[in-house]
């Protein structure tokens, strides 16, 4: 191979034709890190190949240079022509059935290296160092009628070793056939022209995340256990008519009419056992998603989808009174097209994943936990007032008492004879109480330290209230915490903060709460305390597939006091919400 300068060509990629170059969202993997990336389009009459070549690899893609280019890197003069037929014969060789393909350039020019988000592939704003400057080429090979499979050939060096760094991924008809993968190989892949979904590279290596028709997953909590169906409306057609037969969308205007359908049918279908007993879920949500190779989210607002691609997640939920011993789901819906159904079951530790199949279609959770995690109330120490007040109320009356009998005997202790047992009585009384009052006194004074137990002690209580799946059981589990007035505002802001707006208001299991800092006033006008707080709630939540981990933070002005003997916020003003 020829070496060369990366500074001496670069005057050469600039005079490339500029207008050539344009950008595309795409999914990404390790494999984006690739010197070359490559996205490899399978359409009705022609392959199309978009290449985005980094200067390591040029030598390997020398034949498509220009001519001064190419000269530069040291090679010896040829005609364009003759190393553009080379180069569609020998270096990037696409066969359709076992003929080669003939090729042809239709764009090409100089662009910066596209940066992309690393979980979801998005393009990200260029950095404002200089980027680093890539060729960009449209490759074209057209064929005829539609071939039953593909085999890609990479650019390979003395026809042994693969030439080229090149991360790859194909689409047939717009679907995604593999998550970005490396191109280090010959690769055959087997088209599917009724439906996209199931073309597949032979190479099993070379398959998306998200390849099977359907799955079944099962959550089990403490007070719920959750069953979720992810399928294309597409395959659920084998049992139910949707309406989709000769379309290639789903308009927006049918898709409310179609959820119904499909929730209906599932309903009929969730077989659900807990702790050996028959369970009667019900529907929670049902939602189009959208799924990438890290994160799946709901379409929202809805879009016109193509039918082939459209994915439904449904959610039904069965509340329990604690955490079960036993869940399953038995499985029923298997067709000759879907004889293998990918399932997990999990729970905080995790989940166990599982192939559903004919002859074996339970999906089992048991509880191997040793130390499950179950919500528990913290128990936080009373108002020093709720034990004080009786004692002052007893110096009170001992003190009137004690003038009373100082009245009748003071004479006799003026002249130095004891002083009558009642009244010894009454003024160690009056002793304690006055100690009483002085400890309240002093005790009703809320130091940052003690704010910050009882503070953190009440949000723990309210999250904890969002355990439950009951709406009266939260709101009773919250009036522990808050008074009634605040209890509307109170449910309304966390609830909104444990949503996941993105997932269609899936809501985050709440395990831990920090408290950062709280700086603390003390009520002028009785027993109680203003604190200006920041926490951090971390927390998780588990669906369409994926564990969700969460955690914000929030600054807020807590207002605490004495309710009925406990104590309770009585006022809250969310001053900064921030995820982390």
């Amino acid at each position: 191979m020829k070496t060369f300068r990366l500074a001496s060509i670069l005057p050469f990629l600039i005079l490339l034709p500029a207008s050539l170059v344009y950008a595309d969202a795409i999914i990404m993997t390790k494999a984006m890190t690739a010197s070359t990336v490559s996205e490899i389009f399978v359409e009705e009459s022609a392959v199309r190949v978009e290449l985005e070549i980094g200067l390591q690899d040029l030598a390997a893609f020398r034949n498509l240079m220009p001519d001064g280019l190419y000269e530069r890197m040291g090679y010896p003069s040829e005609p364009l022509a003759k190393r553009l037929a080379r180069f569609f014969r020998r270096d990037l060789v696409i066969r359709a059935d076992g003929r080669r393909l003939g090729g042809r350039v239709v764009e090409m020019g100089p662009r910066p290296r596209v940066r992309r988000d690393e979980i979801t592939g998005e393009p990200l704003p260029a950095k404002e160092s200089e980027p680093e400057l890539v060729v960009f080429a449209v490759l074209e090979y057209p064929f005829s009628g539609r071939p039953a499979s593909l085999t890609m050939v990479p650019p390979r060096q003395d026809d042994k070793f693969v030439s080229a760094n090149i991360g790859f991924v194909v689409y047939h008809l717009g679907l995604p056939v593999n998550d970005f993968r490396y191109f280090s190989a010959d690769e055959v892949l087997d088209l599917d022209w009724k439906d996209p979904w199931y073309s597949r590279f032979r190479n099993k290596n070379l398959r998306r995340q998200y390849d099977a028709p359907m799955s079944a997953f099962l959550y089990v909590e403490p007070y719920e256990v959750r069953s979720e169906i992810i399928a294309r409306p597409k395959d659920l057609q084998h049992w139910i008519d949707l309406g989709l037969k000769g379309q290639s969308t789903i308009p927006v205007a049918m898709q409310a009419e179609l959820k119904r359908k499909v929730a209906d049918f599932f309903a009929k279908h969730i077989n659900v056992t807990i702790d050996g007993q028959p369970a009667k879920p019900t529907l929670d949500r049902i939602h189009f998603l959208r799924r990438t190779l890290k994160t799946s989210g709901v379409i929202d607002p809805p879009e016109e989808l193509d039918v082939a691609a459209a994915t439904l997640g449904v959610i039904f939920v069965a509340p329990t009174t604690g955490l079960p011993q036993e869940a399953t789901m038995t499985w029923d819906l298997f067709s000759p097209r879907i004889q293998k159904v990918r399932a997990a079951a999990t729970d905080e530790a995790g989940p166990l994943p599982y192939t559903l199949q004919p002859d074996d279609a339970v999906l089992k959770w048991q509880n191997f936990l040793k130390n499950p995690t179950l919500p528990t109330l913290v128990k936080i120490e009373p108002p020093p007032g709720s034990r004080q007040i009786p004692l002052v109320l007893l110096s009170v009356f001992c003190g009137l008492s004690l003038a009373v009998l100082a009245v009748r005997h003071g004479r006799p202790i003026i002249r130095g004879q004891a002083p009558p047992k009642p009244i010894l009585a009454l003024a160690v009384l009056l002793l304690i109480g006055v100690a009483a009052s002085i400890s309240y006194a002093w005790r009703s004074s809320v130091s940052d330290g003690d704010a910050k137990v009882i503070i953190t002690g009440l949000l723990k209580n309210v999250y904890r209230a969002f355990d439950y799946r009951d709406e009266s059981a939260i709101y009773d589990t919250l009036e522990r915490s808050a008074t009634g007035e605040l209890l509307a505002q109170v449910y309304l802001e966390t609830r909104r903060g444990l949503e996941l707006q993105n997932q269609g208001g899936a809501r985050v299991k709440v395990k831990d709460v920090a408290m950062l800092t709280v700086s603390t006033e003390n009520l002028s006008d009785g027993v109680g305390f203003v604190s200006r707080c920041t926490w951090n709630v971390s927390g998780s939540v588990g669906h369409w597939g994926h564990i969700h981990q969460r955690t914000n933070q929030y600054q807020a002005d807590l207002t605490v006091k004495p309710v009925d003997g406990v104590w309770k916020i009585t006022d809250l003003d969310l001053l900064q919400e921030e995820r982390i």
